[in-house]
């Protein structure tokens, strides 16, 4: 067994950055040659005037340095951190998704691909028996997920052998690969996650058309938060404290929220304790990575600490209220749907303070005008 391919100890953004600069250079060059202007002449044997066309160079771009990049990208970010679904639970009105955060556009299309391509690497090297035995999960028979894990070797459930589901002790599995630890870095320097909370572990989900993931509270074996990317395509995500299981693959919860390709869904507070979770049916192929740190009385024996992933420090960063995904709790404004079958009325009632929603500072201002100021219109 090989274990995970190697990467260029260079970073795998820097590597991906270094392709589409070389892309802007091949479309710059492409634009130099086709710019021309008129240059009028005068002609000195008649006096007159002569118009011909000159090609010129275009000015050259001020270049940034990564930095700078990284820094304009990590600004460009939208999060959602204000999730608001009310259910009643031992007899008290709790918001079942406090704690849950959604960030958009943490990776670009160039990235999402590589990170694509080396899944589908792993995958393969799998099959073939490259891995440890753990490291690597198919289905036996029929469809289903197929699973690679790595840090850490656990089971969803009590196994044929008798272990309980968590943390298995007295198994390893293969180490994280540099091209995750690059992952989990992003995570931390673009506050995804908190630096007190470094993942050192992670499952990656390989998911075809039709293949899903059963609702589950994850194991408290792990710390929170939790967090995981999805590539590929989007997807829906269910939660509720009390999904339904109507079928072998049919779940029905409350609430549906989509998870666009390139995103990271954090799972936090009542969000990873209260609520569980589920994915339906895929329509289409899609990957996703949950990223994890054991508790330290659950560490398996003879885990080392990854060197690389401590101290990660944390880009300077001033939260912009505009890159804020629709900051409106009201479901229907921001993406987040009501499954067939449930009803709003669960939902909270209380109005926003202050929203990014613009229909609902509208409808908020003119409500609080009363209704003299609302018919005044109509009077004219």
């Amino acid at each position: 067994m090989s274990g995970p391919p190697s990467h260029d100890r260079m970073s795998w953004a820097n590597m991906v950055q270094k392709e589409e600069d070389g892309l802007v250079e091949e479309n710059d060059e492409e634009n130099d040659e086709a710019m021309t202007k008129r240059v009028v002449g005068v002609n000195t044997s008649t006096g007159g005037s002569r118009i011909s066309m000159k090609a010129i160079g275009k000015p050259p771009k001020p270049k940034l340095l990564r930095e700078q990049r990284e820094r304009i990208r990590l600004m460009n970010v939208k999060r959602k951190q204000d999730f608001v679904w009310s259910e009643k639970l031992k007899g008290k009105i709790v918001n079942i998704l406090e704690g849950l955060e959604l960030h958009t556009g943490i990776f670009s299309a160039a990235e999402q691909k590589r990170i694509a391509e080396y899944v589908y690497k792993l995958e393969e090297m799998g099959r073939k028996g490259e891995l440890k035995e753990r490291t690597f999960t198919a289905p036996t028979k029929g469809k289903g997920r197929v699973t690679i894990q790595f840090g850490c070797c656990y089971n969803d459930a009590t196994d044929k052998k008798g272990n309980p589901a968590g943390i298995l002790h007295d198994q390893t599995v293969d180490p994280m690969p540099h091209l995750f630890k690059e992952i989990i870095k992003r995570q931390i320097r673009w506050h995804v996650l908190p630096g007190t909370c470094i993942p050192d572990s992670c499952v990656v989900n390989i998911y075809e058309e039709g293949d899903c993931m059963p609702p589950h509270i994850d194991n408290r074996d792990f710390l929170r938060p939790i967090c995981t990317v999805s590539f590929l395509s989007q997807c829906d995500i269910i939660f509720g404290s009390n999904l339904k299981v109507l079928g072998p693959d049919n779940f029905e919860g409350p609430v549906s929220i989509p998870l666009p390709a390139g995103s990271a869904l954090v799972l936090n507070g009542n969000g990873a304790n209260m609520a569980k979770h589920c994915v339906p049916p895929v329509p289409t192929a899609r990957i996703s990575i949950t990223f994890r740190r054991m508790d330290d009385s659950k560490r398996p024996i003879g885990y080392v600490a990854e060197p690389d992933l401590q101290d990660i420090q944390q880009l300077p960063y001033v939260v912009d209220r505009r890159n804020r995904l629709n900051n409106c709790p009201r479901l229907e404004h921001y993406g987040m749907t009501l499954r067939p079958g449930c009803s709003g009325e669960r939902s909270t009632s209380r109005k926003p303070r202050s929203s990014s929603c613009q229909s609902c500072r509208r409808s908020l201002s003119r409500s609080s005008r009363g209704p003299q100021y609302r018919n005044r219109r109509r009077r004219r």
